[in-house]
């Protein structure tokens, strides 16, 4: 009865699912709403975008679908109920790509199921998740788990920024305690024209790549790549970015607010006030005369926080040693410790400019830049910054060494230039489980290779596929900036072609959170070259690599509620000032690209067949190509245009290789003359090989002037002959005489 009533009231049916247009935004009522399934539509970017609750993800504690074009993300966000012994907030996000949602099969003979995330997949959760944590209150211990699963992807839109919103959206109807909400978008430009959320094709023409995310007031995520933009562009384009999602966070608050669950009320730790007065007594002497003390090392520092830390506990143990729990107590004045550390270095920065090695806000550590300090590679690079030390090794080989990617969303293709970081656990003083790269690395590593990718000549000019593995093999702040000055480096140094020489700085900040009056903006201070504490206890890290005209990478991330456009942009400025200060450096060790490769590297050269001609360089079953090979010490890569791209390390190699494919691939004509070898004897004739895999006819009669009653009498299998081409047909079949042309 009452879903009848439902229906004629709503203009449903008992027998249709059939949805009332309403404004955008609006619920969508019908008999779903019985059902307790809710939708709501907007237009974002010009595309349409829905939301749905109540259908899919029902235990989790917030969960929604988001349909952006036909590509759809399902998002559950989830809390235990428990609390977790550690002392940081326990949140992690899962991207999850299935090759379903692409129609696709993918794995081994053996094996068809999806495995560990794609290093594009892990990315994307790490964007996610740098976006949302900054919402958390960061003194609960209950585990939170956001997981995205890609159910469809329509080729188009990219499932990372529906994801991005829907992970904000699933927590603002939770339960689950979150300041949010948060939003994001990708802005391109394409024709001098800003494209937000651009479909695949529109991101091959822009020439930058940029996601901003942040709240309703505030900028709290930035990724990006550019193809050398300056900084003017690039601030305009976050400040685009970061009005247009303005949108998705208004329909999360109207989403919420006729959704939203109550939010559970848990048990965060507070400080005792009384231990908060005696750490800070105790403490806050020995820590000031501790974090300014320049001139020592990293080690020396730390040691020296290690010894305050030591005295604390004894000191704790001394006055709470009749306290039932005194092993609470100690760990708990562990953590005002740390926020102690946190207060005086804002308040030394902020208010005096006082920086813990005593320079300046805007000055960089001592710098250092050498090259080819391996005797055996290709190219290398040693960049320092401080005791930041970045040991980066270039590799050149063939273009058929290609790096093949196929994921959800990219179908097979190849990658011919890759940067990839190494982070020890020496580098950092500590001992730990060496193995393939974790999450860190593969971020590291991507940023730093999307900041150099713009630098790295086309394949027309360098067919190289090029590597370069950047070991960080000490790190106090900005170990991947390093590692983008010391790539540079060892690219010159290989005498790869670069356009243009790139460096990168981290920069940090100082933000005064403290209730101003008068609405005034809170104090801040930016700081160039960030380390130890001002990376630990800073409230942002914004990345920046480019070359001496613009930027080409960027990645920020912070603490705080976020930044105002107006410090991203001070930022950027005062960036711009230490790379040209790095770049100037790095000239002292190299000032351009070598004019010659390493003679440790190998050689390519590149020549045009004709594209009909490719089967007969391969042959049948790759007979020919991999006779060439093995006669040559040569690799042979071939494209579909008749490019062909021979690689070799010696040039005796490399010539006989030249030769051997120019024979094969001759376009035969009337008049040209070979020394043969015959391959096949029958009554009318025999076949002589003229280049290796191709072979023409000599006619019996075209044996001798002398008459000629068996091939045999005159011819042998193997034998070798000289033999002048007759004539080509039109399917390229060749007659060949041995009869001497008349002069």
């Amino acid at each position: 009865m009452g879903l009848a009533i439902l229906a004629k009231f709503f203009d449903c049916s008992k027998n249709s699912a059939r949805i009332v247009s309403l404004p955008a935004g609006r619920l969508l009522f019908c008999w779903y709403l019985v059902m307790g399934i809710k939708i709501y539509k907007e237009e974002f970017a010009g595309k349409p975008l829905m939301v749905e609750f109540g259908r899919l993800g029902g235990q989790a504690n917030g969960s929604c679908r988001v349909q952006y074009g036909e590509t759809t993300v399902l998002i559950n966000a989830t809390m235990s109920v428990h609390q977790k012994p550690v002392d940081y907030l326990p949140l992690s996000v899962d991207y999850e790509e299935k090759y379903y949602a692409a129609g696709k099969i993918k794995g081994s003979k053996w094996i068809k199921r999806e495995t560990r995330p794609s290093d594009e997949a892990i990315l994307t959760g790490r964007v996610i998740d740098r976006s949302i944590r900054p919402r958390f209150n960061h003194n609960v211990r209950n585990e939170i788990q956001v997981v995205a699963t890609v159910l469809s992807f329509d080729g188009v839109n990219d499932p990372d920024m529906p994801a991005l919103f829907g992970a904000s959206l699933a927590l603002m109807i939770s339960d689950i305690p979150f300041a949010g909400p948060i939003a994001g978008v990708r802005v391109g430009r394409v024709d001098g024209k800003l494209v937000f959320n651009p479909t695949y094709a529109e991101r091959i023409l822009s020439d930058f790549d940029i996601i901003v995310a942040g709240t309703e007031n505030r900028i709290n995520m930035i990724e990006a790549g550019a193809k050398i933009i300056p900084e003017k562009d690039v601030t305009e384009a976050i400040a685009a970015g970061f009005k247009e999602f303005q949108v998705l966070i208004k329909l999360q608050n109207k989403i919420a607010k006729e959704l939203a669950l109550k939010k559970k009320e848990l048990s965060v730790f507070t400080h005792d006030e009384a231990l908060v007065l005696a750490v800070r007594n105790f403490a806050d002497p020995k820590l000031e005369k501790t974090l300014y003390a320049p001139g020592k090392n990293k080690t020396e520092f730390y040691e020296g926080l290690g010894q305050v830390k030591e005295e604390l506990v004894e000191y704790i143990k001394t006055e709470y040693k009749e306290h039932p729990e005194l092993n609470k107590k100690i760990d708990e004045a562990g953590s005002i410790y740390e926020e102690e550390i946190d207060r005086i270095v804002h308040r030394n920065i902020i208010i005096e400019e006082k920086r813990p090695d005593g320079r300046k806000i805007d000055e960089l550590r001592p710098l250092n830049a050498e090259v080819g300090i391996l005797p055996h590679s290709h190219g290398t690079g040693l960049f320092n910054r401080g005791t930041t030390q970045a040991l980066s090794i270039l590799t050149l080989a063939a273009p058929g060494l290609e790096q093949w990617i196929e994921t959800m969303e990219i179908n097979l293709t190849k990658k011919r230039f890759m940067h990839h970081y190494v982070f020890p656990p020496f580098s950092v003083g500590e001992v730990g489980r060496m193995g393939g790269g974790g999450r860190r690395e593969i971020g590291h590593g991507a940023l730093a290779e999307r900041s150099l990718e713009p630098i790295i000549p086309p394949k027309d000019k360098f067919p190289y596929t090029i590597r370069v593995v950047s070991e960080i093999l000490s790190s106090n702040g900005s170990s991947s900036m390093a590692s983008v000055c010391g790539s540079s480096l060892a690219l010159m140094d290989g005498g790869v072609p670069i356009k243009s020489p790139a460096a990168g700085i981290a920069m940090g900040l100082m933000i005064d959170q403290q209730p101003t009056t008068n609405d005034q903006q809170p104090r801040y201070k930016i700081l160039t070259d960030i380390q130890g504490p001002e990376d630990h206890h800073g409230d942002m890290d914004l990345k920046v690599a480019g070359t001496k005209d613009g930027v080409t990478g960027m990645q920020m991330d912070v603490k705080v509620e976020g930044i105002t456009i107006e410090i991203v942009e001070k930022t950027l400025v005062q960036a711009k000032k230490a790379r040209l200060e790095i770049l100037a450096a790095m000239e002292k060790a190299i000032s351009s690209p070598r004019p010659e490769l390493s003679k440790h590297a190998p050689r390519v050269e590149t020549i045009k067949i004709n594209p009909a001609k490719i089967g007969a360089l391969i042959g049948p079953g790759g007979k020919i190509i991999n006779e060439i090979i093995e006669k040559t010490g040569a690799e042979i890569d071939i494209e579909d245009d008749g490019s062909v791209f021979v690689t070799s390390l010696t040039p005796e190699g490399m010539k006989k290789a030249l030769a051997l494919i120019a024979e094969v691939t001759y376009e035969v004509k009337m008049g040209d003359e070979f020394d043969g070898t015959v391959v096949s004897i029958r009554d009318f004739g025999a076949f002589v090989e003229i280049t290796p895999g191709k072979d023409g006819m000599v006619h019996i009669s075209e044996i001798s002037n002398e008459r000629v009653n068996k091939v045999t009498d005159v011819l042998k299998m193997g034998q070798k002959v000289h033999v002048w081409v007759k004539g080509v047909d039109d399917t390229g079949k060749i007659s060949l005489t041995m009869k001497p042309p008349r002069r």
